[in-house]
């Protein structure tokens, strides 16, 4: 696992939390326990009411024991023309 984050380093990646938080932001480094530092990390919170509400967070550490899901996130434009 180590190797993959180390090659994410510095790019948009996306988090799915143990507890259910969808989180993106910059990799900016990681230790041996999957501890991340997300840069410009923004919160999507999702409800079946309303659309996707998105909460900034700023410079922000996931704990590697809360790390269910991560993976590299290119954010697509899904506006209709």
């Amino acid at each position: 696992m180590a190797s993959t984050l180390q090659e994410w380093k510095l790019q948009q990646v996306c988090v799915l939390t143990c507890d259910g938080r969808f989180l993106v932001g910059q990799l900016m480094g990681h230790d041996q326990l999957q501890n991340l530092i997300l840069n410009e990390a923004v919160e999507h919170v999702y409800s079946p009411d309303d659309n996707v509400e998105e909460v900034p967070l700023g410079l922000y550490v996931v704990r590697g024991d809360n790390v269910a899901v991560i993976a590299e996130f290119e954010k697509l434009d899904l506006t209709i023309k």
